[in-house]
């Protein structure tokens, strides 16, 4: 799998993801015009709704409404070096959630595949590559 990272303008930097785009941007002080959420913040929300898809389907396969359901994403971050320590995730159930299902829904969460990449971190190499230019 290829991702295609553009610049489009200003601060934003965009990934092409087969058929889709993500658009990022940095914040007004950070010299961009906050038309999209920063990359650090996307790819904190891909854990969130990530962990949200295995909560909708599971409830889908029980025929269990999401009406009320939501989620939120807590991260503890250090002062010092902005570096987040622990992330939590909490399901906020309705009132009417089937109590029996409880365990099984945290069991399902727990599949989501950016949950699984954290814990186990692929390795990362950044490397350069000169594209040649024909002008005519």
């Amino acid at each position: 799998m290829d991702i295609q990272i553009t610049f489009p303008g200003g601060a934003r930097v965009d990934a092409q993801i087969g058929s889709h785009v993500v658009a990022t941007d940095q914040p007004v002080n950070g010299g961009g015009a906050d038309s999209a959420a920063s990359p650090f913040d996307v790819f904190l929300a891909a854990l969130g709704t990530c962990t949200g898809i295995y909560a909708l389907n599971f409830c889908r396969q029980r025929n269990i409404s999401t009406e009320g359901l939501r989620m939120t994403q807590h991260m503890d971050t250090d002062s010092e070096t902005g570096m987040v320590r622990a992330i939590t995730l909490e399901i906020h159930l309705p009132a009417d959630f089937p109590v029996k299902y409880t365990a099984a829904l945290l069991r399902a969460v727990e599949q989501c595949k950016v949950k699984k990449h954290l814990e186990h971190p692929p390795q990362v190499a950044v490397t350069t590559s000169t594209i040649d230019t024909v002008v005519t």
